[in-house]
């Protein structure tokens, strides 16, 4: 009798398991992605096929300039906090697995080639801190100290490289440096000095070449060749704005490979109302597009067709989508108030739209043009989707 009660109170056992099992939802992580939710300190974890939130974390700090990336599995979301903080979030389960807080004043970061190791770039104090992705351990702090006076800068422009480097500006130094960290504990920093005034932003292109940072203070982008690094940095799209009158600026834009499509890139002008061509194989300007305002974000679709272009205040309510083909805006969209960032779903059938002001996330079919949904969400700011852990400078 005691050995059939046994065996009846494991076959039980056994029963709950399965049951429990049965009710859990397997599921990949490549069409999975992250909402910031700014104002509240959260991410909503969100599915790109079904449209739908799955979860939200919270806890995440001061999220007012987040962005995020992520491992080399897709499975986790690094999110890099204004506050300085670095939260691993695991999107299986919704938990947040480690948070740190490495800087006073943080806006991004990156992660290597090989998916080993995570980098900062910091305002205060200014440099880049280097981290292992797996338990967060402080690797390699780099001050971006320069001049004489021995101050530091504010690092901006941080993005990853082929051969496990990270790439990086300094905004008040007018400087580039060039991190190789095959010895993460021992890194190897290559500078150029005097790149042009300013740079406020970078970008890599897409197959890790070529880094571009954005300058503030001139007319003109700076161009580092990193297949050929001893030829220096030299100066491209000299004197676009001039002869033009500047108008205040709103808002920084920002740069990113994402502004690549096929031979051309696609960039915000400084204080005017247009977006640059520049074509890719010359380095010379192939164009120039009127828009609706001061770009904010000009993000290529995926198939490099379209280009979508949000604003600074105060024409940050409109989109225009751009034909690459024609060169002209096909259409001219109202997704909501503020609009702080989109994101194309893997290959470019959707694109989600944060509308920060309005509370909601809207999602458009980038062939119709046409609105598909509307996703709640508490002052939504950045739009993070997983294939970015299979791309450079993402």
């Amino acid at each position: 009798m005691k050995i059939r009660k046994i065996i009846q109170l494991l076959g039980f056992l056994v029963f709950l398991v399965l049951q429990g099992c049965a009710s859990t939802v397997l599921r990949g992580t490549g069409d999975l992605g992250v909402v910031i939710e700014r104002a509240q300190g959260s991410v909503q974890i969100i599915d790109t096929s079904n449209m739908s939130v799955i979860m939200t974390v919270n806890g995440l700090g001061d999220l007012s300039h987040a962005s995020v990336v992520y491992s080399r599995d897709a499975r986790y979301a690094y999110v890099f906090g204004r506050d300085g903080g670095i939260s691993k979030i695991d999107l299986l389960t919704g938990k947040l697995d480690k948070r740190i807080i490495q800087a006073g004043n943080s806006i991004g970061g990156a992660i290597s080639q090989n998916g080993k190791l995570l980098a900062s770039q910091n305002y205060s104090p200014g440099g880049v801190k280097v981290f292992s992705a797996d338990t967060l351990e402080l690797l390699a702090d780099i001050p971006a100290i320069y001049g004489d006076a021995e101050t530091r800068s504010k690092v901006v422009g941080l993005v990853d490289a082929p051969d496990n480097k990270f790439v990086w500006s300094l905004f008040d130094a007018n400087e580039i440096w060039v991190g190789d960290f095959t010895d993460p504990k021992k890194p190897n920093v290559h500078k150029f000095l005097q790149i042009g005034q300013k740079p406020y932003d970078g970008l890599i292109t897409p197959n890790g070449r070529y880094y571009m940072a954005g300058l503030f203070g001139d007319d003109g982008l700076a161009l580092l060749d990193l297949w050929h690094p001893e030829k220096g940095v030299r100066r491209i799209l000299d004197g676009y704005g001039q002869g033009q009158q500047k108008l205040p600026v709103y808002k920084m834009p920002h740069l990113r490979g994402w502004a690549v499509a096929g031979r051309y890139a696609y960039l915000p002008s400084i204080g005017h109302h247009e977006v640059l061509v520049l074509d890719l194989e010359t380095w010379k300007e192939a164009g120039r597009i009127k828009v609706s305002g001061q770009p904010v974000f000009v993000i290529a679709r995926p198939d490099g067709r379209q280009v979508w272009v949000n604003f600074a205040f105060p024409d940050n309510d409109k989109i225009d989508v751009v034909d690459v083909e024609s060169q002209a805006i096909i259409r001219q969209l109202m997704p909501g108030k503020a609009i702080l960032h989109m994101e194309f779903t893997p290959r470019g059938e959707s694109v989600w739209v944060s509308a920060r002001d309005s509370n909601h996330v809207v999602i458009y079919d980038t062939k119709k043009l046409l609105e598909e949904k509307i996703i709640p969400s508490q002052s939504p700011s950045g739009i993070f989707f997983t294939n970015r852990a299979m791309r450079i400078g993402f």
